[in-house]
């Protein structure tokens, strides 16, 4: 199945684009889809306690099950004043 993975701010800094696709197993979850970018297009992204993750726009855990045209969102933490 194929899920949209959007990126920002560092994150999409460091890829070089704001949006990828990435091709998953029916079923996978939140951490398979993060294991799966880690092991190719995205090797160099950090830890997941360093990102916050949203599914269909809505706040997801490691363990929410992703579904066909899913958008996985990828938001670091923002700071400013």
């Amino acid at each position: 199945m194929i899920v949209t993975v959007k990126l920002f701010a560092t994150l999409r800094r460091e890829a070089g684009t704001g949006e990828l696709e990435l091709d998953l197993p029916a079923g996978a979850t939140v951490a398979d889809a993060v294991a799966a970018l880690r092991a190719g297009a995205l090797p160099w992204l950090p830890g997941r306690e360093t990102f916050a993750v949203a599914v269909d726009r809505e706040s997801a855990k490691d363990d929410a099950v992703l579904a066909p045209g899913s958008e996985l969102a990828l938001v670091p933490p923002v700071s400013g004043g």
